[in-house]
């Protein structure tokens, strides 16, 4: 995947950072002074929040760390008990307490602390594949829900010090998330169903939230 391009949307309100130079200085001026800064990028399904959120911490440098939230999607037959697999992806089909205790323990130092990552071939966490080293002084996670004020997960906002809102034009982003389903084995009938479906009805969710992150991005 080539890197990101930012630029302003047309009708967005003023976009703070434009380059991921500028993110990037954003990141370092809020960590200058703390011992653990955790950074959280949120946005809609298919808006680039995964490549944006590695571009960063590449330009962070060595002492950065990456905690995907998809890694706290519950598993698969969990969702089928709980009769929600037909809307994965949704804010109720994740561990929002296991991400928060993720999040909280963050904060204490001098230990590493692991995390699921998560397979999208077969759709399910693998546990313990993220860890995260005590020396590692800025995290960066990446995932739909970070700014949600309900459910849960606004045990997950106390815990950002850093917000970066990520905005897509829609048809594009809509293009990117079919492409995604499509890759990943869903046929391309069901891919863009599930992308018009599910994700778009998760999209409105998300949307809803920007306006409390500290930073907006749009992207061209």
């Amino acid at each position: 995947m080539r890197p990101l391009e930012l630029r302003c949307c047309a009708v967005a309100e003023r976009v703070t950072l434009r380059s991921i130079d500028e993110a990037v200085q954003a990141v370092t001026d809020a960590a200058a002074g703390h011992a653990r800064t955790i950074v959280g990028i949120a946005g809609s399904p298919g808006s680039g929040k995964s490549t944006l959120a590695a571009e960063l911490v590449a330009g962070l440098g060595a002492r950065s760390a990456l905690l995907p939230m998809d890694g706290f999607h519950l598993p698969q037959a969990t969702l089928r008990e709980l009769g929600r697999r037909d809307r994965m992806g949704a804010p109720d089909t994740f561990d929002v307490a296991g991400f928060a205790s993720t999040l909280a323990a963050l904060r204490t130092p001098g230990q590493a602390v692991r995390a699921p990552g998560f397979d999208r071939k077969i759709e399910e966490p693998v546990a313990d594949a993220v860890i995260i080293e005590p020396d590692q002084d800025v995290v960066v996670v990446e995932g739909n829900y970070l700014l949600l004020d309900h459910g849960g997960w606004e045990g997950v906002a106390a815990q950002l010090d850093l917000t970066l809102f990520l905005e897509l034009e829609r048809s594009i982003r809509l293009a990117r998330l079919i492409e995604r389903h499509e890759r990943y084995g869903k046929t391309p009938e069901v891919a863009r169903a599930w992308a018009l479906g599910p994700d778009e009805a998760n999209a409105r969710q998300i949307e809803a939230t920007a306006q409390r992150a500290t930073h907006r991005i749009c992207l061209g």
